[in-house]
């Protein structure tokens, strides 16, 4: 099967990666050409790492890195695929015009899926002419790492495209969970509350950064605090899934804290801006907390 993946970011080039390495022709499709150069240096780069540990070949490495061709257009890079996978920036109306352009020009038999975090598969599947093919695949972060698919159904699913897509995600190493849609899947109702709960206890003062994050990862066996991890996802990205599950459910209990808002606001969007609740600095591995929550 030919695999068409929408978005060159760090969803878009590790699901490009993964299916790549378990003999998929993938076609990585991005509107700028300098972010598919960078996703395919990524992707090197993960590939070496996997050399390097053994668990891939020189020559596999190499066969994988010949399997993905990139497209600065949709109508070219969807051609004979089988499967598209939309990994783009988390933003209902760029997506929405994403299905609307892929039930355009993708094969008529084509599965039409999205990495979306929290965003309604029915409501993306509705723009669409085939909403029995439409379907959530929601990897996780580092795509190549990671276990976890997170199949989302969407209303109009269909049994035979579910049962496709979990088995490719086995075909691909990992483990695929089926989920209803609503609001936050399974993944980010449970998560985003927490991460917000522990924004909220830093905002109120009940511990700092680091305190808050070693009781969770001592106390709860975490492999990663709460606040770390809401930076390595992106502030930005925390934000908008809570907007997602207060506006879907109308629950205060998923309103996002104002410490979070003005973080946001301000630029301050962990790991990929430099700064959130820790402060990050190229070539280091050092967790520091960043200035303003200093004791």
């Amino acid at each position: 099967m030919n695999v068409a993946v929408i978005g060159s970011g760090t969803m878009g080039n590790g699901i490009a990666h993964v299916f790549a390495q378990h003999g998929f022709s993938v076609a990585l499709i991005d509107i700028n050409q300098p972010a598919l150069d960078r996703a395919l240096a990524t992707i090197t780069k993960n590939l070496d790492r996997q050399v390097a540990k053994a668990a891939l070949s020189e020559d596999d490495k190499a066969a994988t890195l010949g399997r993905v061709k990139t497209y600065t257009s949709i109508e070219a890079g969807v051609v004979g695929a089988g499967l598209v996978v939309e990994a783009a920036t988390e933003n209902v109306d760029l997506k929405l015009q994403i299905f609307r352009d892929l039930d355009q020009y993708a094969p008529a038999e084509a599965i039409l899926a999205s990495n979306t975090s929290s965003i309604s598969i029915t409501k993306i599947a509705a723009v669409t002419k085939r909403p029995q093919q439409v379907i959530g695949m929601h990897f996780m972060n580092p795509v190549p790492v990671m276990k976890l698919v997170e199949v989302i159904r969407g209303y109009a699913t269909s049994d035979a495209v579910t049962a496709k897509v979990m088995d490719l995600s086995r075909q691909l190493g990992k483990t695929p969970t089926e989920v209803n849609d609503y609001p936050g899947f399974v993944a980010n109702r449970i998560l985003m509350p927490m991460i917000n709960e522990a924004i909220i206890s830093l905002f109120e003062g009940v511990a700092g950064v680091e305190e808050i994050d070693t009781v969770m990862k001592l106390g709860m066996a975490h492999p990663m605090g709460p606040l770390q991890l809401a930076d390595f996802i992106g502030l930005d990205v925390c934000l908008a899934i809570l907007r997602v599950l207060h506006d879907g459910f109308g629950n205060p209990k998923y309103a996002p804290c104002p410490l979070l808002v003005n973080m946001v606001m301000a630029g301050r969007l962990g790991a990929k801006s430099g700064e959130g609740f820790y402060q990050y600095t190229a070539g280091s591995k050092e967790l520091v907390v960043a200035e303003r929550f200093r004791k």
